[in-house]
């Protein structure tokens, strides 16, 4: 429930409605992909009927309906045990480019031509992401998108270590 959670950290500086809820993250972590509006309603829909947050208002002036949500006592308990949880530290599962990786290689595909192209999309990012830290104002956006960055850093040294792996056992086999 990490979106549910992060719109209870949000609710908790005061009621909001869904559209603000959506800019609010968005702004917190200007790194990651935009929230869409359904994932919003849909986060507050759960939290709704899980008792973590309530309706504090709804207005209609002339355009469509506008529901302003507020945390209850509740939802801030579960935002504090939330926060106070530890996130388990490795071993990281496989994700879609190792397992890229792998498949090229045990397959017979020209693995080295697969990372370097991999490897020039993530110095393409991280150079976005450098370039964004100039136009942000608070910790917290900066914040995240340091650990975007270094998450990248650590990608293209596995990368860099990969294609070493992968030359070796080249030779290895020739």
């Amino acid at each position: 429930m990490a979106i549910g959670h992060v719109l209870l950290g949000i609710l908790e500086r005061g009621p909001a409605h869904g559209y603000d809820l959506k800019r609010t993250h968005d702004e917190r972590f200007p790194s990651a992909k935009p929230l869409a509006f359904g994932q919003v309603y849909a986060g507050l829909a759960k939290l709704a009927s899980d008792g973590l947050v309530e309706v504090a208002e709804t207005q209609q002036e002339g355009g469509p309906e506008r529901t302003t949500y507020a945390i209850t006592p509740a939802g801030v308990e579960t935002l504090e045990s939330w926060l106070a949880a530890m996130e388990s530290a490795g071993p990281y599962p496989a994700d879609e480019l190792v397992r890229k990786t792998i498949t090229s290689l045990l397959r017979g595909a020209d693995t080295t031509a697969f990372l370097q192209r991999q490897r020039a999309t993530h110095l393409a990012v991280m150079r976005e992401l450098v370039a964004s830290q100039a136009d942000v104002t608070n910790a917290a956006a900066s914040i995240a998108i340091d650990h975007s960055i270094s998450h990248l850093d650590a990608d293209l040294r596995w990368l860099e270590t990969a294609a070493e792996r992968v030359a070796a056992d080249r030779t290895r086999t020739a």
